[in-house]
């Protein structure tokens, strides 16, 4: 079997985490019980690009049992978990390409590692998989029923794709679903960033002036559990109705620029290109953290930031680098990055807690036979979940937490769907 791992020997730990994880993904664990049975990827061959947690091993186990032939390869060079990926391959049989911290080229490597497996359906944390496929391996689009992707950026240029007429390929947009932006983005972003940043820096949130970019759900997550913790929070948006939304949730809103003067903690979380850049590093105090919870690590300009830096000490504390610059009048201060601009949640903590993966998880194993089963009447387009799956999620997780809830009667159904009832 082709990988490319750590160190195997760090399988026994990496198991022992995977099982802890299946403990608190109830919904997943019937979705695989489910497809042991029934085999929906009988003979397909399945490439992943995702974060390499504990919480996708349960996925990749999912799939496998289905009868998917699953090659696996990091969507993040910080977010794999070592001791898992050597697991999920001397456990469990999964060509696994990821090692934490690969670099650039290594990240590529494995990126074509598993385009190399020759896919049938592919799965996408931020679309760099079916990105790849469409520029430089045009060849095995036919052989490709459909693709699912689990984060907004990827969403976001897998549309875009699509309006311009580039995409080849069926789309699952999984992040869409309710089942997982609702919860995933908002309850385990919120959560995980949190302790990111604690971890990284040891520091005590309350009474920090905490800076969000972006109010998705992902920064509406993130905005609510700082404030929960004492903070001062500052919102930064550019759509009028999230920053109308995040002042009526209590939220100081204000231009970045204007921002960057206040802040003692900056997070952007928005899946766009320089959101913290040199004007904002200009204003900002002294002993100022700037770290990123969105996909990819373009949203701090760190180009920029080097450039402005008389100094640079890489490392000072697990995943904090110190840049000092020189202010006009000539002192100096001091910028802490966490985890290189990169995901703070993956790369200096685990990742979302396995109770709010369940879902996400469940949702794109199920989207995955969805595309099976549709494979002869898909178009190359995005499309959304299902409600039949989002319901299906839904009512699973309900029962999982021992929660009941009203049914409609016929009466209240008939109300609901006649024009003729009124005042």
């Amino acid at each position: 079997m082709e990988c490319d791992i750590k160190d195997n020997n760090l399988a026994q730990m990496g198991k022992k985490r995977i099982e802890w994880a299946s403990n608190d993904m109830p919904v997943l664990t019937q979705v695989r019980e489910k497809f042991a049975k029934e085999k929906p990827f009988s003979g397909l061959k399945m490439s992943a690009c995702l974060h390499m947690t504990a919480e996708t091993a349960n996925l990749a186990r999912t799939l496998k049992e289905g009868g998917a032939d699953v090659a696996l390869c990091a969507s993040n060079p910080l977010s794999t978990q070592d001791d898992v990926v050597a697991s999920l391959v001397e456990d469990y049989g999964i060509s696994v390409f990821a090692i934490k911290g690969e670099n650039t080229d290594t990240f590529y490597k494995h990126l074509k590692a598993v385009i190399a497996h020759s896919p049938n359906i592919t799965m996408d944390d931020g679309a760099d998989l079916i990105s790849t496929i469409h520029k430089e391996h045009p060849e095995l689009i036919k052989q490709i029923i459909g693709s699912m992707e689990e984060t907004t950026t990827g969403v976001i240029r897998l549309r875009a794709m699509e309006k311009d007429s580039a995409l080849k390929i069926p789309i699952v947009a999984v992040n869409d679903a309710k089942t997982k932006n609702m919860f995933d983005n908002r309850y385990g972003t919120g959560q995980s960033t949190l302790d990111g940043i604690i971890r990284a820096t040891d520091m005590l949130i309350a009474g920090k002036n905490v800076v969000v970019a972006g109010y998705g759900w992902c920064g509406r997550g993130f905005a609510d559990r700082a404030r929960g913790m004492g903070a001062k929070v500052i919102v930064t948006e550019v759509d009028p109705i999230k920053a109308l939304e995040a002042a009526m949730d209590g939220f100081e809103v204000s231009p970045m620029v204007e921002a960057a003067k206040k802040g003692d903690l900056f997070c952007t979380i928005t899946g766009d290109i320089n959101i913290i850049d040199k004007q904002h590093f200009e204003v900002m105090k002294d002993g100022a953290f700037v770290c990123n919870s969105g996909h990819f690590d373009c949203e701090i300009n760190l180009k920029n930031l080097e450039k402005m830096s008389e100094n640079i000490k890489k490392d000072i504390r697990n995943f904090v680098d110190e840049y000092t610059l020189k202010n006009d009048d000539g002192t100096k201060k001091r910028i802490f990055v966490l985890a290189e601009g990169r995901l703070i949640n993956l790369s200096a903590a685990e990742g979302h807690p396995a109770s709010v993966m369940d879902m996400s998880f469940a949702t794109q194993a199920l989207a995955g036979e969805w595309v099976v089963k549709n494979k002869d009447i898909l178009k190359p387009k995005v499309y959304n979940v299902s409600e039949e799956i989002e319901n299906t999620v839904a009512n699973l997780k309900l029962r999982s937490m021992d929660i009941q809830i009203d049914k409609l009667t016929e009466e209240q159904k008939n109300y609901l769907e006649s024009w003729q009832e009124g005042t």
